[in-house]
């Protein structure tokens, strides 16, 4: 194909939103890209953190700074889906192949990369930069003709995306889009939280505070990695319940209930790994989860926090004197390229439960609906359902 087509996508104009799904206008894949179509888009709090301007700021006060703007923008970084056309030179991916989205970019030259630590990528880092990460050009405009950024280099709630070869993984064929999706995001971030973060052993006591996407597929961790006992708090009910299902052995709706709980299930010892993966990190999760982790543990901040958020107040000489380890990732600390292979193995042999983290569909147009479903605590993960793969409705 030559010329642009024409798709539809959830745009946001600006912080504050709403979403706005309408059509743009796609330029073919250049040299290391491809276009693809999508199957699945799943729904993150973090889109929904670039709305509310929690890790963005609005186009007038990025203008007065002299920063590139972010705005407008198609959302998702979550997502499944079949290349349709790849550009010149590209010889990793072909018509057809199935392939999830890695909102981490992997170049595979920098010294991270190089040293077996991809989600920290040089190229990676520029997730939120507008612009293809190739060269720094468009591939998505507006019906107007203005350029449109697509979020994470994925822009997976559109029809169509075009992204580097550097931001997809090659997944088997028989593999459902719908679930496979999930890979993307909520079961390395979460799941790699505790496999790849937190030093948890068998017999080990995991707490999971947070359980929605990114925390069941940390609860699941824990289960898969042989944790004795797995503690998931969340304040909404129908979380704490599901949480049952994926894994935990006792639940807790405030932090307060959670440390009677532990200490009693631990003898005083408290946890050996706490995973902190609430929709917004704040300063007092912080504190609290250090409260919940034994003296030589680790606390992983999982969830994404505010830009705001500068400090934290901990007791400090307990930190030090007690050993304890508080850790921050992103991605799960998770290779894209070889993990992602490697929980899609575990999905296959029923180890690790996707299919039932989904807890409705949505079509594109309702994607707002989603989102107020998504902070009300109403699902686990939804998915936007493009329609393309049988059995999807």
């Amino acid at each position: 194909m030559t010329g642009r087509r024409k798709s539809r996508g959830a745009i946001l104009h600006d912080v504050g939103g709403p979403w706005s799904v309408e059509e743009f206008e796609l330029d073919p894949p250049r040299a290391g890209e491809v276009l693809v179509e999508m199957a699945a888009a799943g729904l993150c709090h973090s889109d929904d953190h670039i709305l509310k301007g929690d890790l963005s700021a609005p186009n007038d006060v990025m203008r007065s700074l002299g920063l590139p703007t972010m705005f407008p923008t198609i959302g998702g970084h979550e997502g499944s889906g079949i290349v349709r056309e790849v550009g010149s030179g590209v010889t990793d991916f072909a018509p057809g192949d199935h392939v999830v989205m890695s909102f981490v970019a992997v170049c595979g030259q920098c010294r991270w990369c190089a040293t077996g630590m991809e989600y920290i990528c040089d190229v990676g880092a520029f997730t939120l930069t507008p612009g293809m990460p190739t060269d720094g050009t468009f591939r998505h405009h507006t019906a107007d003709g203005r350029p449109l950024g697509h979020l994470a280099k994925v822009g997976a709630f559109a029809k169509h995306t075009v992204v580097a070869t550097n931001s997809l993984v090659k997944i088997e064929p028989d593999l459902p889009l719908g679930p496979s999706a999930l890979l993307s995001c909520a079961i390395p971030t979460g799941y790699g939280s505790v496999a790849n973060r937190s030093g948890m052993r068998a017999g080990d006591t995991v707490v999971v505070v947070g359980v929605g996407g990114i925390g069941t597929g940390a609860v699941q961790g824990a289960r898969i990695g042989g944790a004795a006992q797995i503690v998931a708090v969340d304040p909404v009910d129908f979380k704490q319940k599901s949480a049952l299902q994926f894994g935990a052995t006792h639940t807790a709706a405030t932090i307060a209930e959670t440390l009677d709980l532990v200490r009693d299930l631990t003898s005083g010892v408290m946890a050996d790994a706490v995973v902190v993966s609430p929709s917004l990190i704040t300063a007092d999760d912080v504190r609290d989860a250090l409260k919940l982790t034994r003296k030589g543990g680790t606390c992983v901040l999982t969830g994404m926090t505010s830009q705001l958020t500068r400090a934290v107040n901990i007791d400090l000489q307990d930190f030090i004197l007690m050993n304890k380890t508080l850790a921050g990732t992103i991605f799960g600390s998770c290779n894209p390229k070889a993990d992602i292979f490697r929980l899609a193995r575990l999905y296959q042999t029923g180890q690790l439960q996707l299919d039932e983290m989904i807890t409705r569909r949505y079509r594109l147009d309702e994607i707002n609906d989603a989102y107020e479903d998504l902070r009300n605590g109403k699902i686990i993960r939804g998915i936007i359902d493009f329609g393309i793969e049988p059995g999807l409705t």
